[in-house]
C-alpha cells in the first residue's frame, strides 16, 4: 500500500518535459516538498578539501585577498553557508524562487545560533565570514542580472547529475566561462556507480563523465546509446579546456554517496588547461 502523501518520484517530475521547461520542473519539485538531493547539511568533503588544501592547489581567502565563490542549484544552501565560513563572497544560484526563499530561511536559522557567525561545521575558519549572496537565474543564460560572471571558487554538487545528457556540453561551457584566471572548480561527483542506462534525474554521473565534457567544454564527447560517455573513453584536454588537477575519494561524505561504510563519492579539482 502506497501513502498518497508520499511525493512522486523525482524522475516523474520531467517525464515528457522538453529541456526549455526543466527549470519549471525544479520549482515544481521544491513546492511538492520532492527534495531528495537534499543532505540537511554542508559537504564535509568539500569542508576537508579546503581545510587540508593538499599542495595548495586552492588560493584560499585572506585578509588581503577577497575570493568570490558559486554554487549552482544552491538550494537549501548549506554549502554556501560553508563556504562563506571559508571567507568566500558566495553566490547561491538557483532557478527555483522556492529554494532560495528556503535557503533565506535556513541562513537565518544557522546564523542566529552564534553572534552572527554559526556554529558547529559553519563556525568561521577564516578571519571574517563571507558575504553571502542569493540570486534567482538561469544558469545558461548569456548574462546574468546584478551578478558577477567570474569566481575564483565553483563548488558544483548535485547539479551536474541534474543535467540531463544534451545539456552536458552547454553545462561545461558554462562552467569554463564562469571560471576565473587561477580559479577552481570543485565537483563532488555523484552518483558516481549509477548506469546510464537508469533514469534521471539524478542522471549516472560517473568520473568519465566529468572528464569527457570538462576537458573539451561545449563539445560532444562519444557516447554510448543512453547517452552516457563510453567507458573506456580517455580523451585528452583540448586547448581552451578545464584540466583535472586532483581526483580522489573523500574520507567524509554524504550518507547517499556511501554503501556498507564504503564511500561511492569522487571529488575533483580542475583548473584552466593553460595555467
Amino acid at each position: 500500500m502506497t501513502d498518497s502523501n508520499q511525493p512522486p518520484q523525482l524522475p516523474k517530475f520531467f517525464e515528457g518535459a522538453p529541456l526549455q521547461e526543466h527549470s519549471f520542473q525544479w520549482n515544481k519539485c521544491w513546492e511538492a516538498n520532492c527534495t531528495p538531493w537534499d543532505r540537511g547539511g554542508p559537504s564535509m568533503a568539500l569542508y576537508d578539501l579546503l581545510k587540508e588544501n593538499p599542495d595548495g592547489m586552492i588560493s584560499l581567502p585572506t585578509e588581503g585577498s577577497l575570493k568570490r565563490a558559486l554554487v549552482p542549484g544552491c538550494g537549501r544552501g548549506h554549502d554556501v553557508l560553508l563556504l562563506s565560513s571559508f571567507g568566500y563572497d558566495v553566490y547561491g544560484l538557483d532557478v527555483s524562487t522556492q529554494a532560495l526563499e528556503e535557503a533565506r530561511q535556513n541562513a537565518g536559522k544557522v546564523l542566529s545560533e552564534g553572534p552572527g557567525q554559526g556554529q558547529g561545521i559553519y563556525e568561521l575558519v577564516a578571519g571574517k565570514r563571507g558575504a553571502i549572496n542569493w540570486t534567482h537565474q538561469d544558469f545558461y543564460a548569456e548574462k546574468w542580472k546584478d551578478v558577477p560572471m567570474a569566481f575564483d571558487l565553483i563548488f558544483d554538487y548535485t547539479f551536474f547529475c541534474a543535467m540531463p545528457p544534451p545539456l552536458r556540453p552547454a553545462w561545461a561551457a558554462k562552467m569554463k566561462s564562469l571560471l576565473s584566471p587561477g580559479g577552481r572548480l570543485v565537483c563532488l561527483e555523484f552518483p558516481s556507480e549509477k548506469k546510464s542506462s537508469e533514469p534521471g534525474p539524478p542522471w549516472a554521473a560517473p568520473p568519465r563523465e566529468y572528464l569527457g565534457y570538462l576537458s573539451n567544454p561545449g563539445a560532444q564527447p562519444p557516447t554510448d546509446e543512453h547517452g552516457g560517455v563510453i567507458e573506456d573513453y580517455a580523451g585528452s584536454v583540448a586547448p581552451g579546456g578545464l584540466k583535472r588537477l586532483a581526483h580522489m575519494k573523500p574520507a567524509r561524505t554524504h550518507a547517499s554517496g556511501m554503501q556498507d561504510g564504503r564511500v561511492k563519492d569522487y571529488i575533483s579539482v580542475w583548473a584552466h588547461a593553460d595555467e
